[in-house]
Order: structure tokens, then sequence, then C-alpha cells
């Protein structure tokens, strides 16, 4: 920097001015009166010039005095401010002097030390909120009052970036970096009253618990946090529940009504005939058979989910499992009018480990529900191949009916207990009683015992194919 742009230099240039307008100005008025009155005018002249050299030397002296005394305290103050912008809070400024100067700088660097120390606290404690929210397992997200998303934990970003990617309607299109629209009501709500709120949305096929608190500030709500919990499993967990209590209830209360007004019927000697008496005894029978299966149906489930299922495990060939099977339901089908295909694979079937009565268990009562649901003229296909799959060689089996098939909505829940109640738990046409609802849970659960998987695929009014894999080595 040019020194007359300094404090110090513009002092120093406006002395010099003086300076010189004194002189000039003596001179001016003092010059004929020299000439008239002194015999050697010169020496006085020379000498108001030496006085001119003098004062602007003493002047110059003292200009550079005070550049070395305040300028350059103050430029390198200037300097360290503007390191501390930069970010550098450890600039210090050297201390040359206990005048003001002096006590500026010391000042400075105590300033800068406070900057210092809570700018490490204010990094402390933002790693820790980062740390907290990084290990958290809900989402968090953060908006302003407009809004706009200011701060997410990396589930909540990948919430974020789920719901971008997702098929919304138009009416649901969501832009990002602003509040989804399942929760913008809640937001607004939030920033309107002040307060906390919770609900419940459901996002296509999920269900998400949303806590959402305002952010205040003196000026007002400047925005909110939601904290986003992924509850569809307890959603399930709670329905499956509810709906096993309510099916429980209705499975078991329809035979023992039943039990109870034809025993009654039989007591108080209602019936007329021994035809009559015998029909309700047989009535009787089959409601308490259809209990049998049903407790029994529950107690075994219960062993099962509960790990204390046991099973004879041996080799077992499947030709034979599937050739038996076949026999079974072969005079079944044909009296149904149904057409009973078994595929046979000319691979050698043998699984290392299996327990055969078991997986009996598991074909008859898929086989008994694609009947059920198979109507006349329709063909129930049965089959079983060697495949590789990642786990090594598995047996593939096969049951595929062309029966009314089950809703892809539905098709997640089949395996749940009493998947059927609200749909297919119909008394047979003929009379029976029909399924308890506990086959294919039960089904499920012995393919997983033998390490092995089950899946199912359908198609409304097109049939439902069974996919079951087993293990050659019996290993899960």
């Amino acid at each position: 920097m040019a020194i007359w742009r300094t404090v110090v230099g513009k002092l120093w240039l406006t002395i010099i001015a003086l300076v010189a307008v004194v002189i000039i100005v003596i001179g001016l008025f003092l010059l004929n009166y020299i000439d008239l009155n002194f015999v050697d005018s010169s020496k006085v002249k020379h000498l108001f010039i030496y006085a001119g050299a003098v004062g602007f030397l003493l002047t110059t002296f003292f200009a550079f005095f005070l550049l070395k005394k305040i300028t350059q305290p103050i430029k390198e103050i200037k300097e360290a401010a503007d390191l501390i912008v930069k970010g550098d809070f450890t600039t210090r400024v050297p201390i040359r002097s206990s005048d003001e100067i002096g006590e500026l700088a010391n000042t400075f660097n105590a300033m800068s030390s406070e900057i210092d120390s809570l700018i490490h606290i204010l990094q402390h404690e933002r790693d820790h909120l980062s740390s907290v929210l990084r290990s958290m397992t809900d989402a968090v997200i953060s908006f302003n009052a407009e809004g706009k998303v200011i701060l997410t934990n990396p589930q909540g970003k990948l919430l974020l970036n789920e719901w971008t990617a997702s098929e919304w309607t138009e009416e649901e299109e969501y832009r990002e970096g602003e509040v989804p629209r399942p929760i913008q009501e809640t937001f607004h709500e939030v920033i309107r009253q002040g307060m906390d709120m919770t609900s419940k949305v459901h996002v296509k096929n999920e269900v998400f618990s949303v806590v959402m608190t305002p952010l205040a500030s003196a000026e007002g709500v400047r925005g909110a946090v939601a904290v986003f919990r992924n509850v569809t499993e307890e959603f399930k967990v709670e329905k499956l529940r509810t709906d096993f209590v309510a099916n429980i209830s209705h499975e078991i209360r329809t035979p023992l009504s039943m039990v109870q007004g034809y025993s009654e019927a039989l007591l108080d000697d209602i019936v007329a005939s021994p035809e009559e008496r015998k029909e309700l005894v047989q009535v009787i029978h089959d409601e308490s058979l259809r209990m049998g299966r049903l407790v029994k149906d529950l107690l075994d489930l219960a062993r099962m989910e509960a790990g204390h299922i046991e099973l004879n495990a041996q080799a077992l060939d499947v030709h034979q499992l599937m050739s038996r099977v076949y026999r079974k339901f072969a005079a079944l089908t044909k009296d149904k009018g149904l057409n009973l295909v078994y595929e046979e694979s000319k691979d050698k079937l043998i699984l290392q480990a299996a327990d055969g009565d078991r997986l009996e268990q598991v074909l008859t009562n898929l086989m008994d529900n694609a009947i059920r649901h198979t109507p006349a003229n329709a063909s129930i296909r049965m089959k079983a191949d060697l495949v590789r799959g990642k786990r090594g060689n598995e047996v593939r089996i096969i049951v595929a009916d062309e029966g009314q098939g089950i809703p892809a909505e539905d098709l997640p829940y089949i395996f749940e207990r009493f998947y059927k109640a609200d749909k297919a738990r119909k008394r047979d046409s003929n009379g029976g009683s029909g399924g308890t609802g506990l086959g294919l849970a039960i089904v499920s659960n012995l393919v997983e015992a033998h390490g092995g998987r089950i899946q199912a695929a359908s198609e409304a009014g097109k049939g439902t194919t069974f996919t079951i894999d087993l293990p050659v080595d019996g290993k899960a």
C-alpha cells in the first residue's frame, strides 16, 4: 500500500502542506521588510530555507515513526482478521507495546481465542449430532418454513430417493427437495400451530410412523423436523394378530354352535325319525372332527414356529413320494372331473436327509387346495426336477392348477395363518367343512424345516403354481 494512502501518510502530507503554507505566507509578507531593514537579507532568506528543510525532515521522521508504531500494528491486525475470515482461528497478533495499540492487539487475540474455542465446541457438537443421526435406524428430515429440505441423515436421504423414484399419481406428484405429499398436511399444521404432531402415513405398500416437531426461534417457527419409522412389519403383525383372533373365534364358534344346536335337538327329542337322528349325529361327528383338525393344526403350527418340530431325516426317493401322492389323489380328481397329470423326471431325485411323511403332508395340503379351487374339466399338474441353485443341487417340486387364482395384493400373505378366512373360508358346495385355513402356514414351516423354500405365482382366473426347492444334501 502506498504511504500516502495510509493514515500516517495523510498526516505527514498534511503537516508538510501546513509548513509550506506557513513559510510561503511569511515569505510573501516579510520579503520586502527584510530587503529594507536588513543589510544582508540573503542570510535571512537562507534561514527560512533552512528552517523549511528542517521542518520537512522532522515531519518526515515523525511520519515514519508513526508508521512503525501505529500503521504497522494496525496492518498486522487487519491481516490477522483476514485470516480469521478465511477460517484460520489460530491466528494471533504480536503485542509490541502496552499502549492503546497493544491493548487492541491483546483484545483481538482474546477474541480470536474465544472464537477458536467456540468453533471447536460447535464442531464437536456437530460431529456428535452427525454421528447420532447416522447411527439412527429411523429417517430424519429437516424442513424450513417454506417446506424445503435442509438436512437429512443417510436413512432420510434414502427415503427421499425412494419416494422420488416412486410412480406417483398426478395429484401426488413429488418434487425433489420439498415436503412429500403424504406429510404435507401434518407439516402445515405443525408450522401453523407450533406443536408436535404424530401420524401414520401409507406410501405405496409401506406404513410409516411420523413424528414432526417444530423448529422454534425468537422470530417464530422457522421449520420442522420429521422422524420417519417404517412400521410396516409391526402393522402387518398387528393386523395378523387381530385377524387371527377373529378367525380362530369364527372357526371354533361355527362348529361349536352346530354341535350345541344339534345336540340340544337330540336332547329335546325334536327329531322324529331314526334317519333324522342319524343325520344330526353325523353332523355333530363331522363338526367335532373339524374342531379336532383345527386344534391339531394349531398345535402343530405352534410347535413348528417354536422350533420344536422333529424330522425323521433319511434318504428319500422323490419319485416314489410323487407317485404315492399321485395315486392318493388320482381317484378323487377323477370323481370331480379333474385331469391330474404327473410329469415324471428322468433325473435321479434323491434327498439325502428328508422326512417323507412330512413332505407328503406338504404335497397333500397343496393338492387339497388345488382340488378345492379348480373347476371341473381343468387340469392339475405335478412335477419334480433336479435343478442347479445357488446352494448347489436342489429338487424342485411344482404343483400347478388351473383354478380361480389368487389376487396379486393377497399373494404375499397366503402363507399366514387363516389367510383364507375372508375370501375362501366357505363350506364346500357338497356340504363339507372345507379347510381350516392353516394348511399353507404348515406347508411353509415344513419346507423351511427341510432347509428349502416355497414360492407361489398366480394370476386371477388362470390358476396358481406352487414351487418348492429342497436342497439335495439336506443343508439349509
